[in-house]
């Protein structure tokens, strides 16, 4: 009798024999979180469905968009599928850099994609990434420690509650603490985070004729704001939290309120993973009541090199990652919470996903989010917790390090802007925008 393992290589052979294929080693470059983790546990459904086998290159946030951004703009071809998000992808995709992903098949249904990840993700109509998740951000909080505090979360808080209750929630005996944020220096680490919540604040990165902005009161009130309820409410050392750091204090009880990625969702729910699983509850990210609030919007993707010699196998890894059957497949190994949230619009019609607690407020806070108009004030960018400019990425990693700087203590929050506001203007200067 045929092991399991020997039948599903046997069953992979007869099907590329059957449909002529030949069958490739793919190699893809992916950030380490708990979605991607997941699906490189069930690739072998991929192989045995096709015959192709994967070779997954899994890297820490910032070392991957390193090395993805230097091989993919030098066709250094070392990826045959790259994670990628809606900052890139556009860049990408009119520079040439990208396979385009309008020959997908008719089963897949590109126009079930939710419009705000399909939107993103494509030039000119032309989609060249396809959304393996989508998420926003928003507050996850400890339900226990709320009504401990003597306190009710509102469905769309403001800064001015949630800062209250931080510190109310906060007891550092006990290991504690009120809020957990990103602090690590990074464009898409605490840049995303503090970017979005400026638009809250009234502030922006640059104004109409592409002046840096963190000269204004607006900017001072956000990191002032942000230093000091970090201070005073935060855990030790989060000057080094990153996503993945925050996610590990939530789980283990650390942690009244997290502000981050909705996608974090079905992990901090997980009663495997999270020791307050049945204690979690959701809201939308804070506003000031000027008319925006603190939430992003965002979606890794997957595509495809221009550069690939095996663009054909790489486009049926896309569908197969990316697909209904895919969620089905989570679903059915994990359940409906583990299944990767906001790319379809089929999942959020789908009774089943309808029941899982946080998919509700996932959806409101995608569909809140407006990459189109982000900030109070006007600005000549696209993008919400980014500019959607080929400078942005090396301009806020350098704001990013001073913006952390200033939360370890190491320099006061003017100096840091007036830092950010010196060296954003230089480069945007020496890039020709002024």
């Amino acid at each position: 009798m045929l092991s399991k393992k020997m039948l599903g290589a046997t069953t992979a052979i007869m099907l590329v024999a059957a449909t002529g294929a030949h069958a490739e080693s793919l190699t893809i470059a992916t950030v380490n979180n708990g979605d991607m983790i997941r699906m490189q546990g069930l690739t072998d459904d991929f192989t045995e469905k096709t015959g192709h086998t994967v070779e997954w290159v899994t890297l820490e946030e910032n070392v991957l968009r390193q090395r993805v951004t230097t091989d993919i703009s030098t066709k250094g071809g070392q990826f045959d599928i790259t994670t990628i998000g809606m900052y890139e992808t556009p860049i990408w995709g009119k520079n040439g850099w990208l396979v385009a992903l309008d020959d997908l098949s008719a089963d897949y249904d590109v126009d079930d994609i939710l419009p705000a990840m399909r939107g993103g993700l494509s030039v000119d109509g032309t989609l060249y990434a396809a959304p393996f998740y989508g998420e926003s951000s928003m507050i996850m909080y400890r339900t226990d420690l709320m009504e401990k505090a003597g306190l009710e979360m509102p469905d769309a808080p403001t800064w001015e509650f949630v800062a209250d209750a931080a510190r109310k929630m906060t007891d550092k005996d006990n290991e504690i603490y009120g809020i957990c944020l990103r602090g690590k220096a990074g464009w898409g680490e605490n840049m995303a985070f503090l970017t979005a919540t400026a638009n809250a604040f009234g502030a922006r990165w640059f104004d109409e004729e592409w002046n840096a902005q963190f000269d204004s009161d607006a900017w001072k009130k956000t990191l002032n704001f942000y230093i000091d309820l970090m201070n005073e409410a935060g855990p030790p050392g989060a000057a080094n939290n990153g996503f993945n750091e925050n996610l590990a204090l939530f789980q283990q009880g650390k942690c009244g309120m997290w502000i981050d990625a909705t996608v974090a969702a079905s992990f901090v729910t997980n009663p495997n993973d999270s020791t307050v699983a049945d204690k979690v509850g959701f809201a939308l990210a804070p506003d000031t009541g000027l008319g925006k609030r603190g939430n992003w919007l965002w979606a890794w993707a997957l595509a495809i090199p221009a550069g690939t010699q095996k663009e054909a196998a790489a486009k049926e890894f896309i569908e197969w990652a990316t697909s209904k059957d895919y969620l089905e497949l989570v679903a059915e190994k994990e359940g409906w919470a583990n299944v990767p949230p906001g790319s379809r619009t089929s999942l959020y019609e789908n009774p089943e996903y309808q029941k899982v607690p946080f998919a509700k407020m996932t959806l409101e806070s995608i569909n809140s989010a407006d990459p189109t108009n982000p900030t109070v004030d006007p600005v000549p960018y696209v993008g919400v917790q980014f500019a959607a400019i080929p400078e942005f990425a090396g301009i806020a990693t350098q704001v990013g390090q001073e913006f952390s700087a200033a939360l370890a203590g190491q320099q006061s929050a003017d100096e840091a802007l007036a830092k950010a506001q010196a060296l954003t203007n230089d480069e945007m200067e020496a890039a020709g925008y002024k």
